[in-house]
């Protein structure tokens, strides 16, 4: 029991000084354990901070282990730290996100045939967010690039995996105004990062200025 518990506590410090979730297979490794048994131990402690209702929880998270803050105190958080780093989307860049998530992987002619209007400006703001990212090309004449959603939007949006997003009914049919988490500010421009390479950008992004 004694060696259980110093392993634990190992767990939980090793999380705890991470800003990044830790996959379960790195866990395991650095504390010289099985997988099976990193699991259950990483189970005990999600349990723990739960029943303890405090600050901050345990999640799985973006495909690793995360301690994140209580949901209960984000309102008065986000008072006291105001200057915390957002993501900014406007609501035709949301929409095309939510439509990239639950559709992926996508091209753009198909966004715009889904949205009905132009699309460009939107993906190539959210892979200056790097919310999105190229996956590919299909396989059809002119080979479209093909975009999914990154690793950093799970982060943002406090998911593990994909099949973890609500069904689309429960976002008003891929509308995500009703799930937009703490870490996003939605307005109505569209804005790239303004550190982001823009010669990375897909070459059918590059056609229109995504500024305008």
């Amino acid at each position: 029991m004694e060696e259980r518990n110093y392993t634990k506590g190992l767990l939980e410090a090793l999380l705890f000084l991470s800003s990044d979730p830790i996959k379960l297979s790195a866990l395991a490794k650095s504390c010289g354990i099985e997988k099976t048994e990193a699991r259950e131990l990483l189970d005990e402690l999600i349990l723990d901070y739960e029943e303890r209702e405090g600050g901050f929880l345990l999640r799985e998270i973006a495909g690793g282990y995360q301690f994140i803050t209580n949901q209960k105190y984000s309102e008065i958080l986000s008072h006291i730290f105001k200057d915390k780093k957002r993501e900014t989307l406007s609501r035709g860049t949301l929409d095309t996100l939510a439509i990239i998530a639950y559709k992926q992987p996508i091209t753009l002619t198909e966004l715009d045939e889904i949205r009905g209007v132009s699309s460009r400006a939107m993906v190539a703001s959210l892979m200056s967010k790097k919310l999105v990212k190229a996956v590919g090309q299909k396989e059809v004449p002119g080979r479209p690039t093909l975009y999914g959603t990154t690793n950093e939007f799970l982060l943002h949006f406090g998911l593990s995996k994909l099949t973890d997003l609500p069904t689309p009914v429960e976002v008003k049919e891929l509308k995500f105004e009703d799930f937009t988490p703490e870490s996003i500010l939605v307005t109505e421009e569209t804005e790239m990062n303004p550190d982001f390479d823009m010669d990375s950008l897909p070459e059918e992004l590059k056609e229109e200025n995504p500024n305008e």
